[in-house]
């Protein structure tokens, strides 16, 4: 029984990533994220991700990957999760409610020489939605890695990546392979 279980979800985590290979404008998308991230980094600027729950792991593995190291030796590379100070994020929360707790971060942190990235499977949590608004106010990029149905994150930012899956385990599954993609994409550009 549960072997029928594997491979049912082996399956369509192929399927979601078989969609994803042929899907021409998701590709185009991945590469100017990268691209978009590298002339940041070129010009002084660094990667700001946001996310809630498995969202927020996504962020903080992302910016992991780029302070530490992704597949080659390099200097690190800036980069910061905002899900990651538990100090800010509950009192920001606390005396500004929680669909403020990037926003203000984002005001605090962001330039306009930064890519903001949320990472949402919905697409529609409202604390990503008002700290990209507040990043765009700013000047700053502002992407969003999302689900593939419509959304409230469509209307806001500058580049949408809808990544295919019906079900969020398999949205998430391609989202960090998204991330992973953008990772080995910028560090090889930034070793040229």
């Amino acid at each position: 029984m549960e072997n029928k279980l594997v491979k049912k979800r082996v399956t369509e985590h192929i399927d979601a990533a078989n969609l994803l290979l042929e899907d021409e404008k998701l590709l185009a998308g991945i590469e100017s994220l990268a691209q978009k991230i590298t002339e940041s980094l070129k010009n002084g600027g660094k990667l700001i991700v946001i996310g809630n729950g498995g969202s927020a792991a996504d962020a903080q593995h992302m910016a992991a990957e780029f302070t530490g190291r992704y597949l080659k030796e390099r200097k690190p590379f800036a980069a910061i999760a905002l899900s990651t100070n538990s100090s800010s994020v509950t009192a920001i929360g606390n005396d500004y409610g929680f669909e403020n707790v990037f926003k203000r971060q984002v005001n605090a942190l962001a330039g306009k020489e930064d890519v903001v990235l949320g990472i949402s499977t919905s697409g529609n949590s409202a604390n990503v939605i008002e700290a990209l608004r507040e990043a765009k106010s700013i000047g700053a990029f502002t992407v969003a890695i999302v689900g593939q149905k419509k959304c409230k994150l469509d209307e806001v930012v500058g580049l949408c990546i809808k990544a295919p899956g019906n079900q969020t385990p398999r949205i998430q599954e391609m989202h960090i392979l998204i991330i992973h993609m953008v990772c080995e994409i910028v560090e090889q550009a930034m070793l040229e």
